[in-house]
């Protein structure tokens, strides 16, 4: 019986996430002050204050969902994860509860992984489509039908739910396609770009050096890194896998099952949000599932 924590990737974030936090704990006013000072900006006042657009920009979200993580992690007493992982951006404050990386170093990491996506994103205006009720390998069929234009698929979230990325001609065509095919939906996403695809190659280069030169600790307990869905403790090995991220898909749906394979009986999401405790439940009925939030 393990129990493993988990993270929330993009797309959890919510106006006012951390206020609570900031106005009552003096050990987390102290660290989103740091944050405030190592990004250069004020992110606390759109975290809690802004609208829902200014923490929607790229960013500006991934800070705000990993230092909300991270913060509830260092502050909540008594949690020893067995194991850990997070979803896409997740897995950076995964690697801050087993203790890879310093919160100073995790921070800056994310707002260049923010940035360096940002940027690919306008070189290559693209997007992302959830598909639902279709089985994973026809996706993956169609989507291997496109040979001039990119499409793939880039988030397996549970049985059922797959999430497609690529150019914005692409994926349109693929929706129909998959409709077509028997699934019952297949809408596109309001994101900025093909995250988990060809298309994030430059962002990938940018963060390859950045990572490169980041200081990785030896874990206090396996990572489940989405490249793979498989547990990792040597830090080179993490950090390639952190690299390829980027441009892989994020295999959440046989990341549980492998944790669950490994002993897990219990999965904490840490941070904003729920998602993840349902996808848990999706794929691993006897799982139990909890939140820190």
């Amino acid at each position: 019986m393990k129990h493993a924590y988990i993270f929330p990737g993009q797309g959890a974030q919510f106006v006012g996430m951390g206020k609570n936090l900031y106005e009552q704990n003096e050990t987390a006013r102290d660290l989103f002050e740091k944050a405030n000072d190592i990004l250069g900006f004020r992110i606390t006042d759109i975290m809690f204050n802004g609208t829902a657009d200014e923490l929607k920009q790229t960013n500006v979200t991934q800070p705000a969902i990993f230092l909300h993580s991270v913060i509830l992690f260092e502050t909540t007493p008594d949690l020893k994860p067995d194991m850990v992982a997070g979803h896409s951006l997740g897995e950076f404050s995964a690697l801050i509860a087993n203790k890879v990386l310093s919160f100073e170093d995790g921070l800056r990491l994310v707002a260049k992984r923010a940035a360096a996506m940002q940027r690919a994103c306008e070189i290559n205006p693209s997007t992302m489509a959830a598909v639902l009720g279709l089985d994973d390998a026809r996706v993956e069929e169609i989507c291997r039908e496109f040979t001039t234009e990119v499409v793939v698929a880039a988030n397996y979230n549970c049985p059922g739910q797959l999430v497609i990325s690529g150019s914005n001609e692409g994926v349109t065509q693929a929706c129909e396609k998959l409709k077509a095919a028997g699934a019952k939906r297949a809408l596109l996403l309001q994101v900025g770009g093909a995250f988990h695809s060809p298309l994030m190659e430059p962002a990938r280069q940018e963060l390859q050096e950045a990572i490169a030169a980041t200081h990785f600790n030896t874990p206090t307990c396996p990572v489940y890194q989405n490249v793979d869905a498989m547990p990792y403790s040597d830090p080179q090995l993490i950090k390639q896998n952190l690299i390829n991220q980027l441009t892989s898909p994020v295999r959440w749906t046989q990341t549980v099952i492998k944790m669950t394979e490994d002993g897990a009986t219990h999965f904490t999401e840490v941070g904003p949000g729920n998602v993840l405790q349902g996808l848990v439940k999706k794929i691993s009925k006897d799982a139990q599932t909890d939140g820190i939030s």
